[in-house]
């Protein structure tokens, strides 16, 4: 648990079903001041932050239930872009209780499809600890992301558990993800995070790979370099493919071994409260999101 005293405070309530009665508009315009210190225009939304608040509320498109499920989303990709994108599923499964551990063998990942966070990475089933991973999938399942930030594509995500293959690119190894920031179907810009566990650090690039003297909550590092992957072009091109006719997406995709692989979609980055330095990139990026593109 975080060692932030009042988060652990709200999560327990959270977890209590305490906010659950709120109603949706109150509850955003209370932690989007709690979280940014800023009073939410909902009338006349600029930033990218207010627009996601705005998106929350109003645009109810079902399709975004499919692409928040990492599950359903699967056929989502396929569709779109071929079954040759997606990292190999070794299984799902609607219990803890059900997984079949002598399937997977000696690395894999578990994931809960329903929300953010819920997952476990299996590097050695030697040294794996699955009393705390089952504690943790457990506590995932047990718990409707929706009512964390109102995220209603999340509301009515039907929660199981689902494994992958274990991915790793030997060149950097590690399994770095490209999150490219789409709008309408084209891709803005593209964040990478690095050493998340050490120092967060998180570059952000332009589409010709040029680091943006700019910050989405984490510090950047300018003295990392981090090489354009070689299939950038054909990540562009998914994401595109991905993120079309949507009023704004996040496509992350990994560059393992130089093959492309697809993450995930998210569709509300950072709950919509992440910081942006400076403050008018917020605004910049807020200016991306059409929201006439936007339906009930």
């Amino acid at each position: 648990m975080s060692g932030n005293p009042l988060k652990n405070v709200y999560l327990k309530l959270f977890h209590f079903g305490i906010f659950n009665f709120i109603p949706d508009k109150a509850f955003l315009k209370i932690q989007y001041r709690a979280a940014t210190g800023k009073k939410l225009n909902l009338k006349d939304p600029k930033s990218y932050n207010e627009k996601m608040q705005w998106i929350k509320l109003y645009d109810h498109n079902p399709l975004y239930t499919i692409l928040a499920d990492k599950l359903a989303v699967r056929g989502y990709v396929k569709e779109k872009v071929g079954e040759e994108y997606l990292i190999p599923l070794l299984g799902h499964w609607n219990s803890i209780n059900d997984i079949e551990y002598n399937k997977l063998g000696n690395q894999f990942v578990l994931k809960t499809n329903h929300d953010s966070g819920g997952i476990v990475i299996c590097s050695n089933m030697t040294s794996f600890d699955k009393v705390a991973a089952e504690k943790k999938l457990t506590e995932h399942m047990n718990q409707n992301h929706f009512y964390m930030s109102r995220e209603w594509a999340y509301k009515d995500v039907k929660p199981c558990i689902i494994a992958e293959k274990y991915m790793i690119d030997d060149e950097a190894n590690d399994l770095r993800d490209f999150k490219f920031f789409c709008f309408n179907g084209e891709p803005k810009i593209v964040q990478v995070d690095f050493d998340r566990f050490i120092n967060h650090r998180r570059n952000i690039y332009d589409m010709d790979w040029n680091l943006l003297d700019v910050t989405i909550k984490c510090p950047n590092d300018k003295n990392v370099k981090i090489d354009c992957p070689s299939n950038f072009d054909e990540m562009v091109q998914i994401a595109r493919k991905l993120s079309a006719g949507l009023p704004e997406a996040r496509i992350d995709l990994y560059s393992v071994n130089g093959k492309t692989y697809f993450g995930e979609v998210t569709l509300y980055h950072g709950n919509g409260y992440e910081k942006f330095t400076p403050d008018s990139f917020g605004d910049v990026m807020g200016s991306w999101i059409d929201l006439s593109l936007c339906g009930e």
